[in-house]
């Protein structure tokens, strides 16, 4: 048997079993992710990360063979992200996933050409991410659950709620990108716009991590007279969701979070889920590994609102919740 034999019957073998002969010549695709958070979370590796090697595994990505993890955490300080994603850039990967606005920006001035896969960007157009969701232009596709009409539909909830509702105070992070002249990032412009078209006057404040003055904002709140907090989905609310919930409803203040947020202890929790973004970036990577242009991969929309209510926390703000509202509910938490 001559060599040329042996090595078509070793290549009649390994498409047997899925996998080419060119597949396996080559090396290991090197998948970097950025990501705003911590490492571990909970005691637990971020469930992000997690999420995207299970995702690639599923996908026939086998770890060590098919595909190497390059991760970097941030730990909630944000100023560390473009050294991080420089990291990256000079570690050779193939794709960086991103998770959120700021980790996507650093990657994004990092480098023009490695394509970055991004998610938990709430409008990938208003940051300059992308030039539209359906054909974004340049390196940079991904999931978002960008959902335009987001902060007209919690502020309809909470005057569902409360029916005199005057004034509300909106969280936000001093960190995110896109901000314009006035200070503002394309949220925190969304959800003021909301509140004046719904005859509520907003009271924006902004924290930084990765040890937000949480106390600063409540008492800010208390001396504007709010009478309602709606946390935005930006990082440092995000990380710090459950205090801020325990926090609000020591002083008695109803809250809006994002939707996905009930883990936060808070009152209400509407819209589309973060989480629902992570599966995404697996499926979306695996076309770019396998040539897909960014350039010319739609970002996927999540676009699923769901509303969930807390009655424990009702309770304990002294507040009955109507009852066409708890109809509404996709989850209720006694």
């Amino acid at each position: 048997m001559d060599r040329r034999t042996i090595l078509a019957g070793a290549a009649v073998l390994l498409v047997s079993r899925g996998v080419t002969y060119a597949q396996q010549l080559r090396k290991p695709f090197r998948v970097g992710a950025l990501i705003n958070g911590a490492g571990i979370v909970d005691g637990k590796p971020n469930p992000a990360f997690e999420g995207l090697r299970h995702g690639l595994a599923q996908l026939g990505y086998v770890e060590g063979t098919d595909v190497i993890y390059e991760g970097r955490f941030a730990e909630n300080r944000l100023e560390r992200l473009p050294e991080l994603a420089i990291e990256l850039v000079n570690q050779g990967v193939d794709v960086i996933a991103t998770y959120g606005g700021p980790s996507t920006n650093a990657a994004r001035k990092a480098t023009t050409t490695i394509p970055i896969v991004a998610s938990i960007v709430a409008d990938p157009v208003a940051i300059g991410v992308a030039a539209t969701l359906e054909r974004p232009g340049g390196n940079i596709t991904g999931a978002t659950n960008n959902d335009p009409e987001l902060p007209s539909r919690q502020l309809d909830i909470l005057k569902a709620l409360i029916p005199r509702l005057e004034r509300v105070a909106v969280l936000s992070d001093s960190d995110i990108p896109g901000a314009d002249a006035s200070g503002l990032a394309p949220i925190e412009r969304a959800n003021v716009a909301a509140a004046h078209a719904a005859g509520v006057t907003p009271q924006l404040l902004k924290v930084r991590g990765p040890k937000p003055d949480l106390e600063a904002a409540f008492n800010a709140m208390e001396s504007g007279r709010a009478q309602a907090l709606i946390v935005l989905e930006v990082p440092a609310p995000l990380a710090e969701r459950k205090r801020i919930a325990t926090l609000a409803t020591s002083r008695r203040l109803p809250t809006m979070f994002w939707g996905g947020a009930d883990d936060s202890g808070g009152l209400l929790s509407y819209g589309t889920s973060v989480a629902k973004n992570f599966p995404r970036l697996p499926v979306i990577i695996d076309r770019i590994l396998k040539g897909a242009k960014p350039a010319d991969t739609p970002f996927e929309v999540v676009s699923r609102r769901e509303l969930a209510i807390n009655l424990r926390t009702a309770r304990e703000l002294g507040l009955t919740i109507p009852p066409e509202l708890l109809k509404r509910a996709d989850r209720v938490i006694e």
